[in-house]
């Protein structure tokens, strides 16, 4: 426990407790007889304070999104828009390519809907002749059937069934133009929607930015020829590698001893050493599993970075607050004695004996330790050497300032 003092108190104990060593020596030896004068102690009081157990994971910031950018379609990258460093908005333009197939394809599509749209005109136009025709031998038709009918023998029947004939054929003639034409205009929409298909396919010679980030490679150039990223060969070649850059993952595996203490939206205290700056973060997500083979489980903080001051790869700490009491009834870690495998305090009396308790520990930090039970709020606990001290010996108490553990950087 003395090494957590600092050392002007260590020297400034050790001289009290030495002078009171050769105190009693001479007195002893000078005054045989007389009662052995009080021994001098270091003590401090028993008090009330809040107390935070914690633990520090070290971890690599990662970008929050991370991809590598591939073309759709294969093709010749005509304009390359980024480079290095290069800051791009979702939906930018980053590249175009140059795809001659399609580009061929799309000019064979229009032209098959502009020649196949002159067929529907051509067919409306026979449609509409026919059904005058239609109307024209519809109306011979009625007439002389009206004739016939009022004045028998006058017509005869047989004309009026030439008449009736040619009425039936012009309705079937309109007929067969009306489904020549919906032929004809559903070859239009088939030309169409291929016309629709092969654009959507050449859109995709001009690569966007799917979110907001910053280019960390670039593996094309002008002219490059890029495959498809759908193609199953294993050799196909990015255009760049976009990264985000305004949020990180810290990812830290948490052990599996501190694993129930783990909750979502927890505050967590980030610190970069290579930027010597804290930033705040939070525990965003977790696996809810526990690695087998490290008996860790995957935890991860997002880190805002408005600032664009972290760069990816760069070593973080990430400090999570395990448990935390706000108002604890605790002693300084060195005033806690196991020597006989419980935990006990050394007491100083009211009237200035030596009391030894058991007691029950709580929770635990770099330089206190909660009391449970053994002692009360205002208690004289010795934090000095005890090895020497013994229930109901008299001693003189002085108040000593317990120094504070600091982690070394």
């Amino acid at each position: 426990m003395n090494q957590y003092w600092s050392k002007p108190i260590g020297f400034a104990v050790g001289a009290i407790l030495a002078a009171a060593s050769i105190s009693c020596s001479r007195n002893a030896a000078g005054r045989a007889g007389e009662p052995e004068p009080e021994v001098v102690v270091g003590v401090t009081m028993v008090r009330r304070m809040p107390l935070e157990r914690r633990l520090t994971l070290s971890s690599e910031l990662v970008p929050f999104q991370e991809i590598d950018v591939y073309a759709k379609e294969s093709g010749y990258v005509r304009e390359l828009k980024v480079d290095y460093g290069t800051r791009v908005k979702k939906g930018q333009l980053l590249a175009v390519l140059e795809i001659p197939e399609l580009e061929a394809q799309l000019r064979e599509d229009e032209a098959a809907i502009k020649s196949m749209t002159e067929q529907v005109t051509h067919a409306e136009h026979e449609l509409s002749r026919m059904k005058a025709q239609h109307n024209v031998i519809q109306l011979q038709s009625k007439r002389l059937t009206a004739v016939a009918e009022s004045k028998p023998g006058l017509v005869a029947q047989q004309e009026v069934d030439d008449a009736q004939g040619k009425e039936m054929a012009a309705q079937d003639a309109v007929e067969s133009s009306q489904s020549a034409l919906e032929s004809v205009q559903s070859q239009v929409a088939l030309a169409k929607a291929k016309l629709v298909h092969d654009q959507a396919i050449y859109d995709y010679s001009r690569i966007t930015a799917p979110f907001d980030g910053v280019i960390t490679q670039r593996y094309a150039n002008l002219g490059t020829l890029v495959q498809a990223g759908t193609n199953s060969t294993t050799n196909v070649l990015p255009l760049v590698k976009l990264s985000q850059d305004d949020l990180f993952r810290l990812v830290i595996p948490v052990p599996e001893s501190y694993v129930h203490n783990i909750r979502l939206g927890d505050p967590i205290a980030v610190r970069v050493p290579a930027l010597n700056r804290d930033f705040p973060g939070k525990v965003a997500r977790f696996s809810v599993d526990v690695k087998e083979d490290t008996r860790t489980m995957h935890t991860e903080v997002d880190v805002a970075n408005p600032g664009r001051a972290l760069i990816p790869g760069m070593y973080a700490e990430a400090t999570l607050v395990l448990e935390k009491k706000n108002n604890a009834l605790a002693v300084p870690l060195q005033a806690v004695s196991h020597e006989t495998g419980n935990a006990s305090l050394f007491i100083v009396t009211p009237d200035s004996k030596i009391e030894v308790r058991p007691v029950t520990l709580g929770l635990e930090t770099p330089d206190n330790i909660e009391v449970l039970s053994g002692a009360a709020e205002g208690d004289r606990v010795v934090i000095s050497e005890r090895s020497g001290l013994k229930p109901g010996e008299p001693v003189h108490p002085q108040i000593v300032q317990v120094p504070h553990y600091e982690a070394p950087e």
